[in-house]
């Protein structure tokens, strides 16, 4: 595997882009392809065989690219694939876990709350951190699931009074039993710190693993004598199994924001140069 190959980045929508930034910033001389399976989004609710089937179809079609890598840059996708994928491609596979460990060292209250998809509640991965981390230390998790902010997002919606009254609901039972950490348990959701801030206040502060997950990718490329030697910035290539016209504003949109600057709203990331390079892709 040549060093100068791509890195793949796979998740069923937009929510990777808040990844992809990440792994920008640790890696900037990389290229990236973005697969963003825009045509099944949301996948949370799927079977568990459906989510493992499409995310299996997405990472071969990065695979049959050429990527030295893949990101799975989801935390539903994490949850159930993570073992088939690595068992099956000679490549580099690096999954999402939950946020939980660093929240459970930062909380005061001793209460954590976790927002997340019905698939991620469903799957293992979160279970298992909270069991190796919370428990031992003592902290209460409270969990809280919506089906409806992935689509909000996708949409374009992120800050809109429509998402900040889904957030209200789900959220306002964790403000109420004293959760001071509120871990973002889907890539889609620190594209909502505006629209939690703005109903909450500092009452959480917000954590996922976007910064760590971006670390991890480079040690494990370095590990494999995979960095790139380009001094230049690499591009990107956006591929969508979608509408490509659709998809087009809302990535442009996104693609222009950091969601992890110092007070967790979006500001301006990575230039990435206009028009983007979207394409449309069959997995």
């Amino acid at each position: 595997m040549s060093s100068a190959a791509p890195v793949g980045v796979f998740d069923s929508g937009v929510g990777g882009l808040s990844v992809l930034a990440e792994l920008r910033r640790a890696m900037p001389h990389e290229e990236y392809l973005y697969l963003a399976d825009t045509a099944h989004v949301p996948i949370g609710a799927r079977s568990d065989e459906e989510i493992r089937d499409l995310t299996d179809r997405a990472v071969s079609a990065l695979h049959a690219r050429g990527v030295k890598g893949v990101v799975v840059a989801c935390n539903t996708a994490s949850a159930f694939s993570l073992s088939h994928l690595r068992a099956r491609f000679a490549i580099p596979i690096i999954g999402l876990v939950p946020a939980v460990k660093p929240a459970v060292e930062a909380t005061r209250s001793g209460v954590v709350g976790v927002l997340a998809t019905p698939g991620t509640l469903r799957g293992t991965l979160l279970a298992d951190v909270i069991r190796q981390f919370a428990d031992p230390a003592g902290v209460k998790v409270l969990q809280a699931v919506s089906r409806e902010l992935v689509p909000l997002v996708e949409a374009g919606q992120a800050d809109s009074s429509e998402t900040q009254a889904v957030l209200r609901e789900v959220l306002s039972p964790l403000v109420q039993a004293g959760a001071d950490q509120l871990v973002l348990g889907c890539t889609h959701y620190p594209f909502l710190a505006g629209s939690i801030h703005a109903e909450f206040g500092n009452c959480f502060t917000l954590v996922d693993s976007g910064a760590a997950v971006a670390r991890h990718t480079r040690r494990v490329l370095a590990a494999e004598n995979l960095l790139t030697a380009r001094t230049e910035t690499g591009k990107v290539t956006y591929l969508v199994t979608g509408d490509v016209d659709a998809a087009r504003p809302v990535f442009a949109t996104l693609v222009s924001q950091n969601v992890h600057n110092e007070d967790h709203t979006p500001a301006a990331a990575s230039t990435q140069a206009a028009p983007l390079r979207i394409e449309h892709i069959h997995t």
